[in-house]
């Protein structure tokens, strides 16, 4: 799915796109949310979750590789080396 596909789905269409056609890259935690970020196609979906209700507040995209570096600490290597 296109990036500009994405953005013009509603919210529920959203969270369903992320669910079954994203792949989880890394989750953190930022002011009481939980932050997960998704790779779709050639672009990041960062979904923001209201920490209490588990409710997803706003979805942000990018191309922008940078959007992965702060989810590379808790990136597991461990299975990547012998």
């Amino acid at each position: 799915m296109k990036l500009s596909d994405f953005i013009l789905l509603n919210e529920e269409e959203k969270k369903l796109t992320v669910l079954h056609l994203g792949v989880l890259v890394g989750k953190r935690q930022l002011y009481g949310q939980m932050v997960f970020l998704f790779q779709l196609d050639n672009y990041y979906v960062e979904t923001y979750c209201n920490g209490h209700s588990k409710a997803v507040e706003e979805y942000r995209v990018s191309y922008n590789i940078e959007t992965v570096s702060p989810y590379l600490e808790s990136i597991s290597l461990e299975g990547l080396v012998n």
